[in-house]
């Protein structure tokens, strides 16, 4: 299972991460759901919306190296701008990134087993 670790100033935060790796997967993300267990990482995206969705999301948008550029809510039905520099999103339920103690400018590991994190 893949695993997103935030590193805190206590003990690093690991959470089971979901990848949406194809194209449909990423088209899709978590629209038709009401939640997700830990984060939905969507590689090669720079924004994303909400049109559809049934609840509230955190978004934080990574660049190349899984630095946070920003971190958002967005409530149903946004279409958010695209982050210049922004490689990934992780998406969790809202209020997840906060309680995490994800914010702007930390590095996030994403461990995928092995796999290209990109989803390439």
């Amino acid at each position: 299972m893949a695993t997103l670790t935030v590193p805190g100033a206590g003990r690093p935060v690991a959470i089971p991460l979901e990848v949406a790796d194809s194209p449909r997967a990423r088209r899709r993300g978590l629209l038709g759901r009401d939640g997700v267990r830990g984060a939905l990482l969507l590689p090669r995206t720079s924004a994303v919306h909400t049109l559809g969705m049934r609840f509230a999301v955190d978004v934080a948008y990574l660049d190349r190296e899984s630095r946070v550029l920003a971190v958002r809510t967005m409530r149903p039905g946004r279409v958010g701008l695209p982050r210049p520099r922004a490689r990934r999103v992780v998406e969790a339920e809202a209020g997840a990134m906060a309680a995490w103690g994800v914010c702007a400018g930390m590095r996030l590991v994403v461990d995928l087993d092995g796999a290209d994190p990109d989803g390439a």
